[in-house]
């Protein structure tokens, strides 16, 4: 399978299971919440919310949106070494209005700002991958680093979260050596044996990324990847500490990157239900009643993954429009 899909031949009707499997995975997601809520106890869990003053859930949402600047300019800076004719607000644009497909599967929606990109550069989908994939191995990295560094720091473990960490680790390396990917695509277009145009076109993409085999520019996205995912990371210590939880600053890291993490390893959309029991679980292990912990973690899904969800749906129509007018 190609892993630069040709997102100008994806039929423009999804089909009706397609249709139905966000909302069916969001309604179960808040089952599972309303359930957890419900043997709580509701009068406990209003009572934590309603103690959040509105300049607290600001700080939070504030520190979401230092997250999606941060790696916004790790995606400009990213293009301007791959070559793009592009400038800062832009990339802005085409990186925020992709979180509007944050919850597809495996997050694959994202490409649209491929899309985009060949509409205002005329540059095609293969030219461009490599955007995408050191964009996602620039998380990956950032998150597994993060990770690491909080798990040396804590006061406790969590159980599960080395071969985490390390599969993340090992993920952005593959994606940040260009040799490597090249091989790994040879080796398995030689064990499928199918679709050679595919995997020529895969060859190309990964020979492409040497163009970021360059020292400060690695550096640059890496600390921007740092950046941003700490500060939504740090949000969530915050939150647990206004809601009379102390677990720890790195606990509360470790436990948050790792959920996130754990959540995409499912491979639901945006990680849903992975992520908020992983995280419901880990505050319960560490002695978090459920009465704080199932309002701490829809909260913080609220405030991170929805909240780019909806500056998503907000600058898709302008990226939309000014790619097509760029087209025309």
């Amino acid at each position: 399978m190609s892993l630069t899909p040709d997102l100008s031949c994806a039929p423009r009707r999804p089909r009706l299971r397609d249709r139905l499997l966000i909302p069916v995975l969001l309604l179960a997601v808040l089952g599972g919440l309303v359930g957890l809520a419900a043997g709580t106890g509701w009068d406990e869990i209003r009572e934590q919310i309603g103690a959040l003053h509105p300049w607290q859930v600001c700080a939070l949402l504030g520190l979401s949106l230092a997250n999606y600047l941060a790696r916004s300019l790790r995606w400009h800076r990213l293009a301007r070494r791959l070559g793009l004719p592009t400038d800062l607000a832009q990339d802005t644009r085409h990186y925020l209005g992709g979180f509007a497909m944050a919850v597809t599967p495996g997050r694959v929606g994202e490409l649209v700002r491929m899309r985009w990109l060949r509409r205002e550069t005329g540059w095609s989908v293969t030219r461009t991958a490599p955007l995408a994939l050191m964009d996602r191995a620039g998380d990956l990295a950032a998150m597994g680093l993060l990770l690491a560094l909080a798990l040396s720091l804590a006061a406790s473990g969590i159980a599960g979260a080395l071969p985490v960490t390390g599969l993340a680790l090992v993920a952005a390396v593959i994606v940040t050596r260009p040799a490597l990917l090249t091989t790994l695509v040879t080796l398995a277009f030689r064990a499928l044996g199918r679709f050679p145009r595919a995997f020529a076109r895969a060859r190309g993409a990964a020979r492409s990324l040497s163009r970021f085999s360059h020292g400060p520019t690695l550096t640059l996205a890496l600390a921007l990847g740092l950046a941003g995912w700490g500060a939504e990371a740090f949000s969530f210590h915050l939150l647990l500490g206004w809601m009379g939880v102390d677990v720890g600053l790195w606990k509360a890291v470790a436990i948050f990157v790792f959920a996130t993490l754990a959540g995409g390893l499912t491979g639901a959309p945006g990680g849903l239900g992975g992520a908020e029991a992983a995280m419901v679980a880990l505050l319960s292990l560490e002695g978090v009643p459920l009465a704080v912990s199932v309002p701490a973690t829809a909260l913080i899904r609220l405030t991170t993954l929805w909240f780019a969800i909806a500056i998503g749906l907000a600058a898709f129509p302008l990226a939309e429009r000014a790619s097509l007018k760029a087209q025309g």
